[in-house]
């Protein structure tokens, strides 16, 4: 291509017959996501069929065809967005970003008719005003499409129906066409929810770090909205995360909806018949169980989740043996410092006391929490809620006492 990617076409012999069919083109994507869930990423999409698959800070690029770029956007679930990278040159003004932008021919991608709408990140960058590059790089497109159709597409900043991301480090310009629209983790199932919970592909990352897997009880004794039961629910039922939504790659023109009909049918038929999961949810506050009561209805995991309204200090293992995965509230609904000095050490008498020969996972952004539990974690996990730096705590909870583990962090950091 002419700006600067290669397409790279490789031909697959059915059967290992040597009879040659037609080329397979592979493009290059990136996909974003929670930072610290870049390794399970990079596992999940070459499950999902995606070559030269590598973690990068804040994400995972890979190559692949349609096929799996659809695979992605349908099935992921921890990445945030499914991008389709169009250009990647070195650059040093913005007269050299309008340049490699207008060169590209949107038009063989979407229509006119279509709305637009410009996102710009940067790394690095030298030039002063990411406004401003935003500002060309709409420029250029809408140049673009008025020289060929004498028309240009819309700017819509709220529900635009094709979203373009610029990247700037400190030599290269890049730009990807957003094949997911709405960001992968809006899901479609959470209804509502009182406070700012985490993200759902957070959720699912967090539950593919600990080891989780389904048929193993699960517990979150503070489950607020239910976010981390409505992904263990989606992953025991092997439901396609995006089954229920729709994606911005359909309104491309290359968009193969013979082939995505034929994904989703398959995606449907590996589904598991709906019955009752070891999954059990609690929560010490009825307005909030009665959020994750709503959330599980809506989804059709009512029948599947145990729910019960308890104060985590007072509840029993539901099972001898288990996960228990949980974002404590803090702050707002526990109160300041003090309260806070006085529950962590409450919390952990109980796991002590109460879920022996259990596996404990606390994500937290408190830092009070992993010094005042007075439990030793067995492993720390740095990750970010967004901007938030957290940790994902392991206690490994033996019978007859707490083993002694060495206390040890993923990035061999000090806290």
């Amino acid at each position: 291509m002419a700006y600067g990617l290669k397409n790279e076409p490789c031909c697959r012999s059915p059967g290992g017959t040597g009879n040659a069919i037609a080329a397979v083109t592979l493009h290059y994507f990136f996909a974003p996501c929670p930072r610290g869930l870049e390794s399970v990423l990079v596992t999940e999409l070459e499950q999902l069929g995606a070559s030269s698959v590598r973690g990068r800070d804040g994400g995972v690029q890979f190559q692949g065809d349609w096929r799996i770029c659809y695979r992605a956007n349908l099935e992921s679930r921890i990445a945030s967005r499914v991008l389709w990278q169009v250009a990647s040159q070195p650059y040093a003004s913005e007269t050299d970003v309008y340049r490699i932008a207008r060169a590209l021919p949107w038009i063989e991608w979407f229509a006119p008719a279509l709305t637009i709408r410009v996102n710009v990140a940067a790394i690095k960058c030298p030039l002063r005003s990411l406004d401003f590059v935003t500002l060309k790089i709409k420029d250029a497109v809408c140049d673009k499409f008025r020289e060929i159709t004498g028309g240009r597409p819309s700017v819509d900043t709220v529900r635009p129906d094709i979203r373009i991301h610029g990247f700037l480090d400190a030599q290269k310009f890049s730009l990807y066409l957003d094949t997911s629209g709405d960001a992968l983790f809006k899901r479609g199932l959470r209804k509502t929810s009182r406070d700012a919970p985490i993200r759902e592909n957070l959720a699912a990352g967090i539950l593919n770090l600990t080891g989780w897997q389904p048929g193993v009880p699960l517990l979150d004794p503070m489950c607020g909205s239910g976010t981390f039961l409505l992904e263990a629910a989606q992953i025991s039922l092997n439901i396609a995360p995006g089954a229920g939504r729709s994606f911005a790659f359909e309104k491309l023109k290359k968009f193969d909806e013979k082939l995505w009909v034929q994904l989703k049918d398959a995606a449907t038929a590996r589904q598991k018949p709906v019955v009752r999961q070891p999954l059990f949810g609690s929560d010490l506050y009825g307005d909030v169980l009665a959020d994750a009561r709503a959330n599980l209805s809506a989804a059709g995991f009512s029948e599947i989740v145990t729910l019960k309204q308890a104060n985590v200090l007072e509840i029993s293992a539901p099972t001898p043996m288990g996960f228990l995965v949980t974002n404590p509230p803090y702050g707002v609904r526990l109160g300041e410092s003090e309260r806070l000095l006085e529950f962590y050490p409450k919390l952990g008498d109980v796991l002590k006391k109460k879920f022996s020969g259990w596996n404990a996972y606390i994500f937290t952004a408190d830092p009070l929490l992993p010094k005042c539990i007075r439990l030793t974690a067995s492993r720390r996990t740095p990750l970010f809620n967004g901007a938030l730096e957290c940790r994902l705590l392991e206690y490994k909870m033996v019978a007859g006492g707490m083993r002694r583990v060495r206390e040890t962090d993923t990035t061999h950091q000090t806290d």
